[in-house]
């Protein structure tokens, strides 16, 4: 059966604290009334921000968008460090606290090009097996480090003891792919000759894409030294139960099988209004390059047939429209967009994949070039 084409899309979706990534997504998984969901980076349960959610067959996107840079609000806490690098874990390491001159001068050292080893608590496969797995089953093993780019780090406040002793630190960083946030904030606390680890954590970007135009973003409290404390009283002082939905209350609707609060009812309409499909604009936003297919060759193109550069052209009333936006959305890009650049490994995959839409303007799939130069196919959508 052909996919409804109201599914095919992409979710700017705003995450809340206190849930997993993977429960998150039922939101959007009934308010679009599919199952054919993926996002393009996780996000640890106690962090809150941004997710992209793409669906349908959009869900070929994901490995696109998952290599793309982002930029994180953080806090770090001083005086001790977890097991798994985030308040939640188990204290292994305590110290007295930085003084803000320390802090300021950790912070500074943690840009450009680092050597980075991930935390034992992570997703990262070891030998076949997930990282988190061997730290629960109490083996250790080490994992190797590996090369991040931090672009840029900037101190937004502080949270003192006395005169100068920080406790706490807000800092916003622009990181590259696979940068683990939990670790600067250990490797900060170390520089600092302290310890430290994350109290909080909001993801504020991801490529292009803004947390403030997410589903929900409206319902995130703002991200501050106190509501991260605030939150995390809450949470130790609450009942305890094993499905993190239990946070939210919940009472019985009309929508299928479902229980959902009004609330949640609100953020389901939230999410079909503002889902992205997939579009000349949206393809930039993504980082790919436009082509339209020539009307007499689109049948070539939905069949696989082999590529020639003769079928495409980049004429399109939608040009001009194309380069506004992308110009529009570069200018109000991050905080530190003049400061900001694209990775390498992100640069080359910008200029090598393409999004090919019809002469009316219609997605029809995503063509790359080899190491020769020539085009071949990703993938190419069914139609809807």
């Amino acid at each position: 059966m052909l996919e409804n084409s109201n599914q095919n899309g992409v979710v700017l979706f705003a995450k809340q604290s206190g849930k997993t990534s993977f429960s998150s997504l039922n939101t959007i998984k009934h308010a679009l009334h599919t199952k054919k969901v993926g996002h393009t980076g996780t996000l640890d349960s106690f962090a809150s921000g941004l997710l992209v959610v793409c669906c349908g067959q959009l869900t070929r996107l994901a490995s696109y968008i998952t290599a793309f840079d982002k930029t994180y609000d953080a806090v770090i806490e001083f005086g001790s460090e977890t097991d798994t690098l985030e308040w939640s874990g188990d204290i292994v390491k305590t110290a007295a606290l930085p003084t803000r001159a320390q802090v300021e001068e950790a912070v500074a050292a943690h840009t450009g090009t680092l050597m980075q080893t991930p935390p034992l608590f992570s997703a990262l496969h070891i030998h076949g097996e997930r990282a988190s797995d061997i730290a629960r089953s109490g083996r250790s093993v080490e994992l190797p480090s590996r090369n991040i780019i931090v672009y840029s780090a900037q101190v937004q406040e502080f949270l003192l003891i006395g005169d100068s002793a920080v406790q706490a630190v807000r800092v916003t960083f622009a990181v590259s792919k696979g940068t683990y946030i939990r670790s600067l904030a250990r490797d900060i606390g170390m520089y600092c000759g302290s310890v430290g680890h994350l109290a909080g954590l909001r993801r504020i970007s991801v490529g292009d894409f803004m947390l403030e135009e997410a589903a929900g973003a409206h319902l995130l409290k703002p991200f501050t030294i106190a509501s991260v404390y605030e939150e995390i009283t809450a949470v130790r002082n609450a009942p305890i139960c094993d499905d993190d939905s239990a946070m939210h209350s919940v009472k019985k609707s009309n929508v299928g099988n479902f229980e959902a609060d009004e609330t949640e009812l609100q953020l389901q309409h939230c999410v079909r209004k503002k889902m992205l499909p997939m579009s000349e604009q949206l393809a930039v936003a993504c980082g790919f390059d436009v082509l339209y297919i020539r009307a007499q060759h689109e049948t070539d193109f939905l069949h696989g047939r082999q590529l020639s550069e003769k079928m495409f052209t980049r004429e399109n009333s939608m040009n001009a429209h194309v380069a506004s936006f992308s110009e529009q959305h570069s200018a109000s890009l991050r905080w530190g967009a003049k400061n900001y650049a694209h990775s390498e490994s992100e640069t080359a995959a910008r200029l090598s994949r393409t999004a090919v839409f019809s002469e009316s303007g219609v997605f029809l799939g995503v063509i790359e070039k080899n190491t020769t130069s020539a085009y071949t196919y990703a993938f190419v959508c069914s139609r809807c």
